[in-house]
């Protein structure tokens, strides 16, 4: 189905949850920036909020989130106090324009707050923004999910869980720290349905220490038969240098370049095959989900969770680390969390580093969001012939084809669409 490429594969790329990424992000864009866009937005534009939760029960070795142990019950206090404060101080900023459509719980990993907090916390977000039944989805670690936690869900109204499922092999788990029985997510699952609670998300992953072909292939086996409804299968990216806490995974059990590509062309395989549709290069979702609805109309979109059928011009981001994103600006609040309490309590906005988006980027970025959602973007005229000279390799390896000003990604070319991709990017690419 896929051809095999490795000197393409063995260049790095990002992943493109935005553009541009967050490697071009400076200090010279900041608080008074995010101010600027939070005062230009328009009575009842669509906004979607995402609020971070930058702790765990427990770390895993591979994760290369923001996050750090709960265990310190004070810290996590002050944390919660000035997220409600930051959570107040946009909104007041805001003054009732925007019209809020879906709020998402990240982390690090939300249940590491106890249920009630998170009642607070959600409504103080509705209180402050006089939000109306949105979409609301939460990140679970299910080692840390309980038949509270399934109750308060539901009467709060949570519209999707994503669980961090990873794998089921257990010498695999072991592996990376993670260990959570195949018994204990059914149980987690069930307690979902039981409350009503359908749309539920699985993140696996491929490429782990020890992690067989047929240790995904079991993986996938048990992932179809609990039937979740949108699936997001991951390459881990071992980068110890960068995240130290991958140091204590042991480097020479990782599969190597070429089983790699066969687990994700297996995994393509075996949902596709199950009946899932693929979103993008690493999305599944089964028909009758929003997100295959999307895709079907050309609708989908991606942020940095990943490829969505949230179609909001404004993403507002809340806690250490978070990012949000408007047409023509994307800014990140200051990461560590001390620091981002010290700027709450001032009064001030905790937006350090981001970037300006400019009309030339915006056509970088649309390019680079059709070709990784869609499969295809359209070129203008006056630069296809340049554009079909730098990737005249990838015509020439059946990657890409033309379909009249079109440039499309072909079903044999799917590994690759985010190379592609980067070659419309101004940093990495030749276009």
């Amino acid at each position: 189905m896929w051809s095999y490429h490795p000197d393409l594969l063995a260049k790095p790329v990002p992943r493109y949850t935005s553009y541009p990424t967050a490697m071009e992000f400076t200090g010279g864009v900041g608080a008074d920036d995010y101010a600027r866009a939070l005062d230009a937005i328009e009575a009842a534009t669509p906004i979607s909020l995402y609020v971070h939760i930058p702790f765990c029960e427990q770390i895993c070795w591979y994760c290369g989130c923001n996050t750090g142990a709960a265990g310190r019950k004070q810290r996590l206090a002050d944390y919660l106090v000035a997220l409600r404060a930051e959570i107040a101080l946009v909104a007041k900023r805001l003054g009732g324009r925007g019209r809020v459509q879906r709020i998402a719980f990240g982390g690090g990993s939300p249940n590491a707050i106890a249920p009630v907090e998170l009642v607070r916390l959600l409504d103080r977000i509705l209180t402050v923004f006089d939000a109306h039944r949105p979409e609301v989805s939460i990140e679970l670690d299910p080692r840390g999910f309980s038949a509270e936690w399934a109750l308060v869900l539901a009467a709060a109204h949570v519209t999707r869980v994503s669980l961090g499922v990873q794998t089921f092999a257990p010498h695999v788990q072991q592996a990376i720290g993670r260990i959570q029985p195949l018994s204990h997510i059914e149980r987690v699952v069930a307690a979902l349905r039981l409350r009503d609670i359908d749309a539920i998300n699985f993140d696996l992953m491929y490429g782990l220490p020890g992690q067989s072909l047929a240790d995904l292939d079991a993986t996938l086996d048990e992932t179809i038969r609990l039937e979740p409804s949108r699936i997001a299968l991951f390459g881990y990216a071992h980068l110890p240098d960068i995240i130290p806490r991958q140091r204590r995974i042991d480097a020479s059990g990782l599969p190597d370049q070429r089983l790699r590509f066969e687990q994700a062309a297996h995994g393509y395989r075996r949902l596709t095959d199950a009946g899932y549709i693929p979103v993008g290069f690493d999305h599944f979702a089964r028909p009758g989900d929003p997100l295959a609805l999307a895709a079907a109309e050309g609708r989908v979109s991606r942020n940095f969770q990943g490829f969505t059928e949230d179609e909001a011009p404004v993403l507002l981001g809340f806690g250490a680390s978070a990012i949000s994103r408007f047409p023509d600006l994307i800014v990140q609040n200051e990461k560590r969390a001390g620091p981002y309490r010290d700027l709450v309590g001032e009064g001030r906005l905790t937006a350090v580093r981001g970037v300006s988006i400019d009309e030339a980027q915006r056509v970088r970025g649309k390019n680079i969001r059709d070709l990784l959602c869609r499969g295809r973007t359209h070129v203008d005229p006056e630069r296809k012939a340049h554009v079909r000279t730098i990737l005249a390799d990838y015509e020439r390896r059946g990657i890409i084809e033309w379909d009249a000003g079109d440039l499309v990604i072909r079903d044999e070319g799917l590994p690759y669409a985010r190379h592609v991709a980067a070659q419309f990017d101004s940093v990495r690419g030749a276009i």
